[in-house]
């Protein structure tokens, strides 16, 4: 016993209790990784050209390890069901977006994974069935839709890739595989194709969070009507995805005419549904226009920059971390290649100033 008592006192000297002492500090959340992604289906098919890519000092170096020097932590890659091999507008097949995939995750980035059910583009003007599924009838489509997805996903999986993303459909808002999936006349039908998307994901991949995707990210009485009606018909999803052109946009190009109505529509979707929100494509003019002075191009690099940080800004500002990131529509799809008008590369093959923005 006294023995026992000596030790006893020994301990409470050297500060050892017999009981554990509570944990007085406050475990603080932690804040989700903010996403700068860029999309970039268009690079397997621009290295297969020749195309070299130049870093900002003008040695040539890989295009994802350019991005990522610049803060790029994500990729979007989009799919083709039975693709040509036309340069812009061919390739994304299921094993060349795999083969992407895998690449990017060698580079430490996210990946989203972008379901056009098209042979080609898919957007607010064309939403075109597959050439295979141009016959099949409504349940053969759903079929068809979910087979596909699951396809795809399974050879992701099969390649050690799990995507934190994945959209069903892009820019969805006149509906998919149309007529059938038509949102104005049968949004029902539509909302079936969408789950079997979803189902199809959640099947082989179900940490991977399902995004819908609508555009003009400024237009809340679109959007409300569109997820209103999503709402009512029941669809499966977890994020709300938009695109935010305003050189699009109808009246002025003026991205300060509109960043505001984007930031309100951002917080109400996420108040209104109860869904985190992403911007998942934002471009603007690439000032690599030949027929304008260089203080002409070199203005609307600096207003595409600052329309870059404006909506990184608004999505940020975003209350309890529901604003997700921020993607560029392929940055690094130069004119020079592309002959299109918004990246953010230069036609000496190096990223221009706009990228900065997502450096900040």
């Amino acid at each position: 016993m006294k023995i026992n008592l000596l030790l006893l006192a020994g301990m409470m000297l050297m500060g050892i209790s017999c009981k554990k002492a509570p944990n007085s500090a406050k475990e603080e959340p932690v804040t989700p990784v903010f996403i700068k992604g860029a999309d970039i289906g268009w690079l397997p098919q621009m290295e297969a050209t020749g195309y070299k890519f130049y870093n900002k000092v003008g040695n040539e170096e890989d295009c994802l390890k350019i991005l990522k020097s610049y803060g790029i932590n994500a990729v979007r890659l989009r799919t083709w069901v039975d693709p040509s091999d036309n340069p812009q507008s061919g390739h994304c097949s299921r094993d060349e977006t795999v083969a992407m995939a895998v690449r990017a995750k060698k580079e430490g980035m996210q990946v989203m994974i972008n379901f056009h059910y098209s042979d080609s583009w898919a957007d607010p003007a064309k939403q075109v069935k597959p050439k295979a599924w141009v016959n099949l009838s409504f349940i053969e489509l759903k079929k068809a839709l979910y087979d596909y997805t699951f396809d795809v996903m399974t050879a992701l999986k099969n390649a050690g890739i799990q995507p934190e993303w994945v959209q069903v459909g892009n820019e969805i808002t006149p509906g998919l595989l149309l007529p059938e999936g038509n949102a104005d006349t049968n949004f029902s039908q539509l909302v079936e194709l969408l789950n079997q998307g979803y189902d199809a994901v959640k099947a082989v991949s179900p940490n991977s969070k399902v995004i819908l995707h609508v555009d003009q990210g400024n237009n809340n009485k679109r959007f409300r009507w569109w997820f209103d009606n999503a709402e009512k018909h029941k669809a499966r999803y977890d994020i709300i995805g938009m695109s935010y052109y305003p050189y699009w946009l109808e009246g002025s190009p003026d991205y300060t005419l509109s960043i505001d109505s984007l930031g309100r529509n951002l917080n109400d979707m996420v108040s209104r549904y109860g869904k985190e929100v992403m911007v998942v494509e934002v471009g603007g003019e690439d000032g690599q226009d030949s027929r304008l002075t260089a203080e002409q191009n070199a203005t609307k690099i600096r207003n595409t920059h600052d329309l870059v940080a404006a909506t990184i800004q608004k999505v940020r500002e975003i209350p309890d971390n529901k604003g997700l990131g921020v993607f560029y529509w392929e940055p690094q799809g130069a004119r020079s290649w592309s002959r299109y008008a918004l990246s953010a590369w230069g036609n000496d093959g190096r990223p221009t100033e706009i990228m900065d923005a997502f450096s900040k």
